[in-house]
């Protein structure tokens, strides 16, 4: 793994409490990235952070890094007045973080349990699809850093499962998305249940500082510093990129002759639509390519199960719409393929950004098809530079087998109300 993303401040140089210390050295990490050099002395100081960093890049370690400092430095709060009974007593949250997807919350929560496997802290999940009771119970019995969604963790604070007036450290991550799936009328109801912005550490992380990133930062925190670290150079620059200019009926063939060239590898496929990612992973299994499609209404089981064995390796290739590039931590993606071009700029950026994490080398493959070749211009200037263009002829094209249409489900004709079947009776003519 090359270290060229790192920067020159060492983690360890950093004033932290041991047990963190500790916590950074398990998780092998020795230098900072450039995003942890540029906020966790701001953080660490006690300012709020506003800061544009893809995924891959240390933003989750960053933010985590300074939200363990922050409680285990400052003294517990004294209990008020009105802490009479059993609920109000119990452990409240002194994190708070809120992530967009599922997924992104998962993995938040994996790595506050290894940077803070020393501090004694316990960690509480809250996010849909599964687990509620589960869930419930753990954040009944107290926790010290709440991690989810917006919609279930108001489904517990307004059942009473815990309170938010102990908050130190607020952390949104993915601000961008969270606009993008629409849950900004939901995270305005959790921050203004936070004590007031200049009462705690606030913490913001987002792919994109946009006008509408920037006003919510600037309404809910406390006069942020912004970092800045532009996502061409620290994603784009370490990918080794290519483009396929394919006709629509030839864009099937190619990707499935393409897959078979990279054998044994782990490979994300990026598509526009949903129906799309149905339609590619049944003419992949089709072809022996073992494939299958992830997507916001995949049942949650499912699609951790899916997830599980991506990263592990017996999933070879995972296909994706946008929902599912952001928030995904997935190690050793050694090929992103843009069967669909994005439409928007940024996206690609996100798409890529799978690949080449962490300063590691990777490949994207993008065509340039019929239909979405229109957005390559934007594309190529929000990166800075043209990406190199691959050819291919139709006689490299292999057969492709077509899928078997799934058998229509037999049974008897279903009846309408009426008990006839649907046709109406005669009407009796009166007497």
């Amino acid at each position: 793994m090359t270290q060229s993303h790192l920067s020159d401040l060492r983690l360890d140089s950093l004033a932290l409490d041991d047990s963190l210390h500790r916590g950074i050295r398990d998780a092998g990490f020795e230098f900072c990235t450039p995003i942890q050099a540029s906020t966790l002395p701001i953080a660490l100081a006690g300012r709020d952070v506003a800061g544009q960093a893809q995924t891959g890049t240390g933003k989750t370690a960053a933010f985590l890094i300074a939200a363990y400092q922050r409680i285990l430095t400052s003294a517990a709060e004294a209990a008020t007045d009105d802490d009479a009974n059993e609920t109000a007593k119990r452990k409240q949250p002194r994190v708070f973080a809120l992530a967009p997807t599922r997924e992104l919350a998962v993995q938040i929560a994996k790595d506050a349990e290894v940077l803070g496997r020393h501090t004694g802290l316990e960690i509480g999940l809250a996010f849909g699809g599964t687990d509620y009771e589960k869930q419930r119970r753990t954040l009944e019995a107290g926790v010290d850093l709440l991690i989810g969604t917006p919609g279930r963790i108001i489904d517990y604070y307004k059942q009473g499962v815990f309170r938010l007036d102990r908050v130190q450290v607020a952390i949104l991550d993915e601000a961008d998305r969270m606009f993008d799936l629409g849950f900004i009328k939901d995270i305005r109801y959790l921050l203004r249940r936070l004590p007031k912005p200049e009462k705690r550490l606030n913490l913001l992380f987002s792919a994109t500082l946009s006008h509408r990133v920037m006003e919510l930062a600037y309404e809910h925190m406390n006069e942020p510093e912004l970092i800045r670290i532009e996502p061409d150079k620290v994603t784009a620059d370490r990918v080794r990129q290519a483009i396929f200019f394919p006709s629509n009926e030839d864009k099937l063939p190619l990707l499935i002759g393409l897959l078979r060239e990279m054998g044994e590898a782990r490979i994300m496929v990026f598509v526009n639509m949903k129906r799309e990612a149905e339609r590619v992973e049944a003419y992949l299994n089709a072809n022996g390519i073992n494939a299958s499609a992830i997507s916001g209404d995949v049942p949650q089981k499912k699609r951790l199960r899916m997830l599980m064995e991506f990263q592990s390796g017996q999933l070879p290739v995972l296909i994706g719409t946008d929902v599912a590039s952001r928030g995904l931590h997935i190690p050793d993606v050694q090929y992103v393929m843009n069967y669909d071009l994005p439409q928007d700029a940024e996206d690609y950026v996100h798409r890529i950004g799978r690949t080449a994490r962490a300063g590691a080398a990777g490949d994207a493959i993008s065509f340039g098809c019929e239909s979405y070749a229109m957005s390559l211009p934007e594309i190529e200037d929000y990166i800075g530079h043209k990406i190199p263009v691959a050819n291919y002829t139709t006689e490299q094209l292999p057969e492709i087998t077509r899928p078997e249409r799934k058998a229509r489900r037999q049974g008897p004709p279903r009846r309408r109300p009426g008990g006839d079947g649907g046709r109406r009776r005669p009407k009796r003519s009166a007497r």
